[in-house]
């Protein structure tokens, strides 16, 4: 390689290590009734939503070199914020050489081509950084599956972004040219591929089913780890199960679910589930494309809430996951509320917060987790089945899947059978029915 060639190439790795440098933009928009002007309802105030995109963008790896926020009254069609407000932000973006501007409410393509013009930077919103830190964090197939399908559908509609520069070529004869078949090939192909997507993810859903399935037949009660990003689920996971469960101060540091096994109080087993971190106006088309992920939280007999107890934002996170939960039509599920992070707190000072079962933690430090695995037990065995069966004293099997699972209440032997009444998980007492049903047939002449 030449000198000249090295020259080139050191200098063309020295411009890729450089992060960004980015001026987020955030609105303070009139609600009304608890909702913002577009995108999804918000429940944290405009500054403490800008905030929040300081440390997506800190996760995605960019610098963030200044802050706008603006209030608005109704939202400006071509440019979003008032075009007094968009030269302060191109001004702005000069002042500290920043080359990408990050809106913090979701942007048209219309919207995003018109910044751009205006500002001479790249402009994204915060859904399409979101969908860059999914697509850093996403290891499985699944998940990395989900992340592109998400990322797809997003790109489609902007896809005349690409093509600006042929705007020239419009409609009408004599005016057909490459500009416009490229375009349209390109939107072809992403149709094309969300479609194989779909197909495949259709594929990962009916295994994961059948995972489910194949767990369902080791009766032990499921337990789903859900809460806003960074609000310590993993680390509880960890605290649960000795997982090894990737740990980091950073938002959506797991985006793949993780299952483990537990132990509760008398010895009895558990599964739970880790599973990806809500977050404030969250990406459209999220629960569609990670549905089967989310079908996990669906399916478990338990739900543990977990809260940032030290965040001055815990009951707007709440919030938000009970908004997403109930998308998933799963906010009847029986659930625990656990008020993690207790050793942030000041001394002597206790969390308030949540309805029903509460439980204050620290995940960290391990206080309170015996409580927390009493409510978790006390919850789970509030649903056991009351089960009075005749079992003959060969199968010694099915009475030992009955001590593990459940707690058993009666045993009376008598002429090689027992009678045994015992206090299981539903799924378990239809197991054992069927079981003890096909002995007998398998028996009778």
């Amino acid at each position: 390689m030449t000198r000249r060639a090295e020259h080139e190439q050191s200098k063309l790795q020295g411009t890729t290590a450089q992060p960004e440098r980015a001026v987020l933009v955030g609105s303070e928009q009139q609600r009304s009734q608890g909702k913002s002007a577009v995108g999804r309802p918000s429940t944290l105030s405009g500054e403490e939503s800008l905030a929040e995109l300081e440390r997506l963008a800190e996760t995605a790896g960019v610098d963030v070199a200044g802050k706008a926020l603006q209030s608005l009254r109704r939202i400006h069609p071509a440019t979003f914020v008032g075009s007094g407000k968009v030269e302060d932000i191109r001004r702005l973006i000069q002042d500290v050489h920043g080359n990408v501007a990050i809106f913090d409410d979701p942007l048209s393509p219309a919207q995003q081509r018109n910044l751009e013009g205006r500002l001479g930077v790249k402009v994204i919103d915060r859904s399409q950084l979101i969908l860059d830190i999914f697509a850093r964090r996403a290891q499985s197939l699944a998940g990395k599956l989900q992340v592109e399908l998400a990322q797809l559908e997003y790109l489609l509609p902007r896809l005349t972004r690409q093509w600006q520069h042929l705007s020239r070529l419009g409609g009408g004869v004599g005016t057909r040219g490459p500009g416009e078949t490229q375009l349209e090939v390109d939107r072809r192909r992403v149709r094309t591929r969300i479609s194989t997507l779909r197909r495949r993810l259709d594929e990962v859903t009916r295994t994961r089913r059948l995972h489910r399935a194949s767990r369902a037949s080791v009766p032990y009660p499921t337990v789903a780890l859900v809460g806003y990003t960074n609000s310590g689920k993993s680390t509880l996971m960890n605290r649960l199960t000795a997982a090894g469960v990737l740990v980091e101060d950073k938002l959506f540091a797991t985006l793949d679910p993780t299952v483990r096994r537990f132990v509760l109080p008398q010895s009895r087993m558990a599964l739970v589930i880790d599973t990806v971190g809500f977050i404030n106006k969250l990406p459209h088309g999220f629960v569609d494309a990670f549905k089967s992920t989310l079908e996990e939280v669906r399916t478990a007999d338990l739900l543990l809430h977990v809260v940032d107890a030290s965040s001055p934002h815990a009951l707007e996170q709440t919030a938000v996951v009970e908004r997403v939960l109930q998308e998933l039509d799963a906010s009847v599920k029986p659930h625990i509320t656990v008020l993690n992070k207790l050793d942030l707190l000041p001394p002597g000072h206790r969390p308030v917060g949540g309805e029903g079962v509460r439980c204050a933690i620290s995940a960290r430090t391990g206080e309170g987790i015996a409580e927390l695995l009493a409510a978790i037990d006390a919850v789970l065995r509030s649903s056991l089945e009351r089960l009075q069966i005749r079992l003959p004293i060969t199968r010694g099997d099915l009475i030992a899947r009955l001590r593990s699972s459940g707690t058993i209440v009666r045993e009376d032997y008598q002429d090689g059978y027992v009678e045994v009444t015992a206090l299981v998980p539903p799924k378990l007492a239809g197991q054992v029915r069927k079981a003890a049903a096909d002995g007998e047939t398998s028996r009778s002449p």
